[in-house]
């Protein structure tokens, strides 16, 4: 069963709860997603580090319930 935006959205703020996330349907499709994060805890950090941190924060349903998820991550300037 494919995950719901808020679904992914809610994931992602119980691991980063400062951030801004925005998550969007890229395809209309409920199948490929597209999340901007910001948050402190990237501070540092590089974007594949930055990544690997939202994944985590997806609890192993990326490429399960997840199909495809394009990242865009950053610290608050």
């Amino acid at each position: 069963m494919a995950m719901a935006g808020p679904d992914i959205e809610n994931l992602i703020r119980q691991a980063f709860p400062d951030a801004h996330v925005i998550v969007t349907d890229l395809a209309g499709d409920g199948d490929h997603f597209g999340a901007r994060v910001i948050s402190n805890a990237f501070a540092g950090k590089s974007r594949i580090q930055q990544h690997q941190m939202v994944y985590a924060a997806l609890q192993g349903k990326m490429g399960g319930d997840l199909h495809a998820l394009a990242l865009e991550t950053a610290a608050p300037k």
